[in-house]
């Protein structure tokens, strides 16, 4: 954790003003780009608020999967050493970036509640859930890639290419009520979608995502975690010799 912290945050320029800028830069370019062909957000009045309460915990996903699917290849010179095991480094990169990221959403929500006034959590279980949530998937694929990329590098690159429309299904920028029942059946079997449904459940008064699904975003997360986890045991040795 500590030589995570030290090559992100202390050997960058920036260092962690870096992680509270992207997303901030993120929903305004949003909020400046939508504006100009909505007259009002899905949800509230606030164009910035509603794409930050889509984006933060899409971002915690994203940040976590990436890291932790490069979590052998990065930690590879202090894996030869026997005392740390391949464990110790997808937990370290997973723990170091959760905590990054929690505190990131909250210093994002909290300046928006200074600037805007519109942010109230009202139900603040339903946000922390929707983050529990989002972290267990992001570390649930991440291990799973670290596994395929460690085993096919060229997954890398798929990935990658798949997975650049997922910002646009996880309900960022629309609310999963407003697309047509055909797009909702297909949308509903992501679980992008329901996270962001439910972190906006926690901000928005009168607003309950009915269609979030709590076992299938348990079953997105620990699946892949539980294949990722053996198969790892099994070739992480393999893994380590090809990167």
């Amino acid at each position: 954790m500590l030589r995570e912290m030290a090559t992100r945050y202390v050997r960058t320029p920036g260092g962690f003003l870096w992680a509270v800028l992207e997303p901030v830069a993120a929903v305004l370019v949003l909020t400046f780009a939508l504006s100009l062909v909505m007259h009002a957000p899905p949800l509230g009045s606030s164009f910035v608020v509603f794409y930050a309460a889509g984006y933060l915990p899409f971002l915690l996903y994203a940040t976590l999967q990436g890291h932790v699917q490069q979590a052998l290849r990065f930690s590879r010179p202090l894996l030869l050493f026997p005392v740390v095991s391949w464990i110790d480094a997808i937990l370290a990169r997973f723990l170091l970036n959760l905590v990054v990221g929690l505190t990131v959403t909250g210093i994002v929500l909290g300046g928006l509640a200074a600037v805007t006034g519109e942010v109230a959590v009202l139900r603040p279980g339903a946000m922390v859930l929707a983050l529990g949530f989002a972290a267990l998937l992001g570390l649930g694929i991440g291990v799973l890639n670290c596994l395929a990329t460690g085993l096919f590098p060229v997954w890398g690159q798929v990935w990658a290419i798949l997975s650049r429309p997922l910002f646009l299904v996880a309900g960022v920028i629309f609310v999963m009520e407003d697309l047509p029942p055909r797009l909702q059946d297909i949308l509903w079997l992501t679980p992008w979608i329901h996270i962001t449904g439910l972190f906006r459940t926690g901000l928005y008064p009168g607003y309950d995502a009915v269609y979030v699904s709590v076992p299938l975003l348990l079953a997105w997360g620990l699946v892949p975690l539980a294949l990722g986890l053996a198969g790892l045991a099994r070739y992480n040795h393999d893994i380590l010799q090809v990167s």
